[in-house]
């Protein structure tokens, strides 16, 4: 690591100074100048706005090719590279509007064009849709995405599930690295806050060309919030009031740039009570959460860099069943206290005609969980033994992960852009408490890989890919003592190697559908839980028996997408279709230890299908007025008949959403009706039951209120409106016939001085 620093810090040095400047204005389709355009580059952290005379200028520009994103809301989205060589440009455009959906610009795909533009259909929410959703947690909102879901546990634990595949299956990206805290676990959470987050991308179907083990079933890509315009310095804060759990959610944030420098600090704090379903309140799902965000951005001559820290701590409860009903904060054993730090480093260094990128991770993931010990010690007074309690955790794990990746992007060769990486990680596995889950082990990944894009016309874009990847996994042999028998952790050394591929081809059909077909193969190699595990998982109520004999999880998926869009109608229709190999399963032995029943992993092929499928109404001359209406479906099988667990129940969801703006006192304001109906789930795995239908109906308005020169967004939603008992085929508490959260209300007020 000490080597690539120093070999940044040298071209950072070396460069020749770039006095490279972008300027020029933007103006609507009648020439009239638009006030407050973005103009921003991913590649540098930096950006502007354009003045009331709808002008903007950029200085310090790097000699090389920079990509340049012209977006405000309401408008199209431009996304224009540009070649700078000790040079200024000027560049005007005329922005159209647009009906539906702002074209976003793809971090998540390797040549971050717009989405309009890219091969690979992937969805993306913004920060701002999340929280119009009322949603409790950030893992919460994303399932307003057409073909995600979430495995919960009450409202504070969940885990993204995308196309039926979750856990290891699905890779979560933060700050542009790698997200590695314990994923295996079915009582593990994300670890993120969604205060400070710009908004979250999801490749649906295996990414393993361009991120490797992990992303058999697909990515989460979270992108942090975005500097600020240079000579800017903001101040925001947020509240948010949930009405279920009594919570609050307050963020306090400072942005602040100079020409060469960008600086940003975000502070949150969560707390809610237990979670009250129409009938009772669920004891000990109550929590809280802390959440620090650093960044500091720095471009000069033909560098620029980013260097960000985010720390989490969460507290949350482990609930066991319906108990005295309080409206206390404070939380009871069993509970969960659980440290990230996540450090990521972004370099972009540009030459003529060429780019390379350099992004290094380290993150440090404490899982600590406290159990109530009914023995006392020898001697032990009750006092004592309180505080032995609260000072020692039963379960104490600190997983220690490296990460880098490297990408250089070669001259573009005619209509031919060709992408060499590298990737990688180094991860250690330590145990502290006196109960293991999984053991002492150290994992090393090592990835090379190549893809390419062709341009065949203005209509068709064809892009593939290839990629070698390697997984060594070592750990010790463990004896662990419990309830007077040994548990045992053999020591394993494996290798997992693993080719994949991709193809994908983009092109117009009719001049008026836009069609995208990809094939693509992943892979997973077996986690430590699946390979090691020896004992009682408590959030799942098994004792688990691993399996040192798996073999790679590998896949084949087949997706086609179609969209049609005209002035005042949008259509989609996606389908693909997911072949597994050796898929990685729990499964019933029929035996009881530890007063809990057994499981083994198993292997069996296995298959995926299904799609999403919508309309988008917005009917001349009403234009303040949508509607919105999406089906999902999935269904998993093993090839020998049994259905997969796990699988989320066929969704319909219609939404009447109107738009209106009043710029004397409420811009931008909106207020919607939604009727989300799930379908009953009756293809079900052998140790699950069926789930019975239900509908919910969510309410939302808000807008900005505008007070002397200060904007206030503000927000109102009301999540099951009609305090609907319902149980949710996902939900970890659905054994114990615990209901899903009743009438939420959820007030929300956010400004910016």
């Amino acid at each position: 690591m000490k080597t690539i620093i120093n070999f940044l810090f040298f071209i950072g040095i070396s460069a020749v100074y770039a006095q490279n400047s972008l300027s020029g204005k933007i103006t609507d389709t009648n020439n009239q100048p638009l006030l407050g355009v973005e103009i921003y580059s991913d590649q540098l952290h930096k950006g502007t706005i354009t003045n009331e005379d709808g002008t903007y200028n950029l200085q310090n520009i790097p000699n090389g090719k920079v990509t340049f994103n012209f977006s405000f809301l309401g408008f199209k989205t431009i996304a224009k590279e540009f070649i700078f060589n000790n040079k200024n440009i000027s560049f005007d455009v005329q922005l159209e509007e647009s009906v539906f959906k702002i074209d976003e610009v793809i971090i998540s795909t390797p040549f971050n064009k717009l989405q309009s533009e890219n091969v690979m259909k992937v969805e993306r929410l913004s920060a701002r849709a999340i929280q119009k959703t009322g949603a409790t947690t950030l893992s919460e909102g994303i399932t307003n995405i057409a073909g995600v879901s979430q495995v919960s546990t009450g409202t504070s634990i969940g885990k993204p599930v995308i196309r039926g595949l979750s856990g290891n299956r699905v890779l979560v990206y933060t700050q542009g690295i790698r997200l590695e805290n314990q994923q295996f676990g079915g009582e593990h959470g994300l670890g993120i806050n969604d205060a400070g987050v710009a908004g979250v991308e999801v490749i649906k179907g295996p990414a393993s060309l361009l991120y490797g083990s992990d992303a058999l079933g697909g990515v989460l890509y979270i992108q942090p919030e975005k500097f600020v315009p240079e000579n800017t310095t903001k101040l925001n804060v947020s509240q948010r009031y949930f009405s279920n759990t009594l919570g609050t959610n307050t963020s306090l944030g400072f942005k602040s740039s100079l020409k060469n420098w960008q600086f940003l600090a975000r502070g949150t704090y969560a707390q809610h009570a237990d979670y009250k379903t129409p009938d009772y309140r669920v004891t000990n799902t109550r929590f809280n959460e802390k959440d620090l965000k650093l960044g500091i951005g720095f471009h000069e001559k033909n560098f620029s860099s980013e260097l960000r820290y985010n720390f989490n701590n969460s507290k949350l409860g482990l609930t066991e069943g319906i108990g005295e009903q309080t409206k206390e904060t404070h939380l009871e054993t069993p509970y969960q206290d659980i440290d990230n730090h996540i450090i990521s480093l972004h370099n972009h260094v540009f030459f003529k005609n060429s780019k390379l990128d350099i992004d290094l991770g380290y993150t440090i993931n404490n899982r600590q969980e406290f159990e109530e010990h009914h023995d006392h010690a020898e001697g032990e007074t009750e006092e004592e033994h309180e505080e032995h309690e609260e000072a020692e955790a039963a379960l104490d794990m600190k997983l220690k992960t490296f990460s880098y990746n490297t990408k250089y992007h070669l001259p573009k060769f005619g209509k031919f852009e060709v992408l060499l990486g590298v990737q990688g990680l180094h991860q250690t596995n330590t145990n502290f408490g006196e109960e293991l889950l999984i053991p002492n082990a150290t994992v090393n990944d090592f990835g090379v890989f190549t893809t390419a894009n062709f341009e065949w016309n203005d209509n068709t874009s064809l892009q593939a890919g290839i990629r070698y990847d390697n997984r060594g996994i070592t750990t010790e042999r463990h004896e662990v003592a419990h309830e007077d028998e040994i548990h045992v952790f053999e020591a394993i050394d494996k290798s997992y190697n693993s080719f994949t591929a991709s193809f994908g081809a983009k092109t117009m059909l009719f001049n008026t559908i836009t069609s995208r077909f990809n094939v693509a193969s992943g892979f997973r190699a077996p986690n430590l839980a699946e390979l090691t595990s020896n004992g009682v998982h408590h959030g799942t109520n098994r004792f688990e028996v691993g399996n040192n004999n798996l073999v790679n999880e590998k896949n084949l998926q087949f997706d086609l997408s179609l969209d049609y869009n005209s002035e005042h109608f949008e259509l989609f229709a996606n389908g693909f279709y997911n072949k597994l190999n050796d898929y990685i399963y729990l499964s019933p032995t029929g035996e009881v230890e530890d007063s809990a029943p057994v499981y083994t992993y198993l292997q069996e092929n296995a298959k995926l299908y299904g799609g999403e499928f919508g309309f988008h109404l917005h009917p001349h001359p009403l234009d303040w007025l949508h509607l919105e209406s999406s089906f999902e479906m999935v269904i998993g099988k093993q090839d020998n008949g049994n259905y997969l667990p796990l699988i989320p129940a066929n969704t319909l969801k219609n939404t009447l959403r109107t738009e209106f703006s009043n710029e004397k006192w409420l811009p931008n304001g909106y207020a919607s009706v939604s009727l989300h109906s799930y379908f009953k789930q009756d293809n079900i795995s052998e140790f699950e039951t069926a789930t019975p239908a239900y509908n919910l109906v969510n309410l939302g308005v808000g807008g900005d209120i505008l007070i002397s020169k200060y904007t206030f967004t503000t927000s109102l939603t009301v999540n099951n409106l009609f305090d609907k008992k319902y149980i949710n085929h996902l939900s970890r508490l659905k054994p114990d016939n615990i209901f899903n959260p009743g009438r939420n209300i959820v007030l929300g007020i956010n400004f910016t001085i």
